[in-house]
């Protein structure tokens, strides 16, 4: 995880609770806790994380 670009959903508020993703890594996406960054990580395959965040905007409507 030494090499990856940590950002913040566009939809983060300022209320401290966020997620940052890493998208910028060979086969993984990776989320962690914006206020633990040196804590434990999430690893998904890049179809899992696409699926996932698909299945986001579909249970909004």
């Amino acid at each position: 995880m030494t090499t990856a670009r940590w950002r913040k959903s566009t939809r983060s508020g300022n209320q401290g609770n966020c997620v940052e993703v890493a998208d910028n890594l060979h086969s993984v996406v990776a989320v962690r806790d914006s206020k633990d960054p040196s804590g434990p990580v999430l690893a998904f395959a890049p179809a899992s994380w696409q699926a996932f965040t698909a299945s986001l905007g579909r249970s909004s409507r």
